[in-house]
């Protein structure tokens, strides 16, 4: 039963993870269709908006639900977790990920009423918070150990730093060749 339950727990991750990737990706589209010229803005608006409410209501919410159902499932079959440091820390690192999403639906919610209060840019930066987060998770979860986990997630700041610089570069490209 354990292998079946933490299977359907790595499979709502998965999925979770892929529409806390997708959705800041369709809000950095909507925010730039909100500042075109009628009628694409309309057009394109009314079809993001659309792409994103599918995104967050039938993947990403139900996602996030069943994940975390099967990851109390698996902590009470095992509820020795609960005393191991990393499960700390990675339990840690879960309520940061609850307060990405939960911050991400504030957006979500304000771009359904058109209300455009983040750039572009920020979105694009935003967009990183959940691929450092799921670095993090996956390092404590694989590593375990104490050392290893800590050079694990200073691994993920360095990551971090280098996603920004990258975020900036590919910035400079797009403002010199716009189709880039």
């Amino acid at each position: 039963m354990y292998n079946y339950i933490k299977a359907l727990h790595l499979i709502f991750v998965i999925t979770w993870f892929a529409g806390l990737f997708y959705i800041p990706r369709l809000f950095v589209y909507q925010i730039e269709a909100y500042h075109k010229a009628s009628p694409e803005k309309e057009i394109l608006g009314k079809q993001l908006s659309l792409m994103a409410k599918r995104l967050w209501y039938i993947i990403t919410w139900p996602s996030a639900i069943l994940a975390t159902v099967f990851a109390v499932w698996l902590l009470i079959l095992i509820p020795g977790w609960l005393t191991q440091g990393w499960m700390h820390v990675k339990l840690g690192f879960v309520v940061l990920l609850f307060a990405y999403h939960l911050k991400t639906h504030q957006i979500f919610k304000q771009l359904q009423r058109n209300e455009v209060k983040y750039t572009s840019s920020f979105m694009r930066i935003w967009n990183e918070g959940s691929t450092i987060i799921l670095f993090s998770v996956v390092f404590l979860v694989i590593l375990k150990s104490a050392i290893d986990w800590v050079f694990g997630v200073v691994g993920i700041f360095v990551l971090a730093l280098l996603l920004m610089l990258g975020i900036k570069w590919y910035k400079k490209i797009r403002d010199k060749n716009p189709e880039a």
